[in-house]
C-alpha cells in the first residue's frame, strides 16, 4: 500500500445498497482488496461491515431521533468495527464507547450541553455500551486544559472530525429518520481504515496522544500498521 493521500469521501448510501452490492463486494476478502476497492464500491463495503456491529446500528437509529444539528456518529466505533470485521474479530471487539458529536453554536453553556446528554442517557438507555455525547461547538472552551494546546472554536462537526489524531480515524456516519440513506463523512478516503494503516494528522491533538492512542491500539489490533508522526515510515510492532 502506499502512502499517497486519499481521495474525500463525502457520499449517501442508498438503504438498501448493501443488499443489492453484497454478492460483488468481498467484503469477506483480505482487507488489501477492500483497501483498493474504488472508493463508490468502499462505501458500500464500510455500510455492510458497519451492519455487523448491531450496536452500532442501534445507536445510529436512535441517534437520528434526538434531532441533534450536524450529527455524527465517529470515531472509534466506527474505524475500529471495520478493523474487526476484516481481521475476522467480533465486530465490537475492543471498542471502549460510541461517540455521539453534534454541533449548536446557539448556547455554548455546559448546562445546554448537559441537557442533551441527559436526553441520550433516557434514549440509549438499555444500549450494552456507553455513548458519548458532545457540542463539537464548546469544544475549545475546555481543550487546551485537558490537551495543552489551544484549540480554535469548531465551525462544525466535520471541523472537529478533521481534527483527530489520526486521518484514519476521520470518518463518521450519521442516518436520516427510521431507515433513511446513511451519510459518510471520510475526508481521507477509506483505504487507510480497510487497510489498518495509522496515518498521523499533526493538525491539532500533540504527537504523545497519537503515540499513546497508536500502542494501545496496537495491543488490540496487532495488525495495525502505525506510520511516524513527521511523515516517517512505519514504526516497528
Amino acid at each position: 500500500m502506499t502512502d499517497e493521500a486519499r481521495p474525500a469521501a463525502r457520499a449517501r448510501l442508498p438503504a438498501d445498497a448493501p443488499h443489492a452490492a453484497r454478492a460483488r463486494l468481498p467484503v469477506d476478502a483480505d482487507r488489501a482488496a477492500l483497501a483498493r476497492l474504488p472508493l463508490d464500491a468502499q462505501l458500500v463495503a464500510l455500510r455492510e461491515i458497519l451492519a455487523r456491529n448491531e450496536i452500532l446500528g442501534e445507536v445510529v437509529r436512535r441517534a437520528a431521533g434526538l434531532g441533534l444539528p450536524g450529527w455524527y456518529v465517529t470515531a472509534g466505533c466506527v474505524f475500529q468495527t471495520v478493523w474487526n470485521v476484516v481481521t475476522g474479530r467480533p465486530p465490537t471487539r475492543g471498542i471502549r464507547d460510541y461517540d455521539l458529536f453534534y454541533h449548536d453554536a446557539s448556547d455554548l453553556s455546559w448546562d445546554a450541553e448537559d441537557a442533551v446528554i441527559r436526553r441520550g442517557r433516557e434514549v440509549f438507555a438499555g444500549l450494552p455500551a456507553e455513548v458519548e455525547i458532545r457540542n463539537e461547538a464548546r469544544v475549545h472552551l475546555w481543550y487546551e486544559a485537558k490537551f495543552g494546546v489551544p484549540c480554535a472554536p469548531y465551525p462544525s462537526s466535520e471541523a472537529a472530525i478533521d481534527s483527530f489524531a489520526a486521518t484514519t480515524c476521520c470518518v463518521g456516519v450519521r442516518a436520516g429518520e427510521g431507515e433513511g440513506p446513511w451519510r459518510v463523512y471520510a475526508p481521507h478516503g477509506l483505504a487507510d481504515v480497510f487497510g489498518l494503516v495509522l496515518r498521523p494528522n499533526p493538525v491539532l491533538a500533540p504527537r504523545e496522544v497519537y503515540e499513546a492512542k497508536a500502542a494501545r491500539w496496537r495491543e488490540v489490533w496487532p495488525e495495525l500498521r502505525v506510520l511516524e508522526w513527521g511523515g516517517g515510515g512505519a514504526l516497528d510492532g
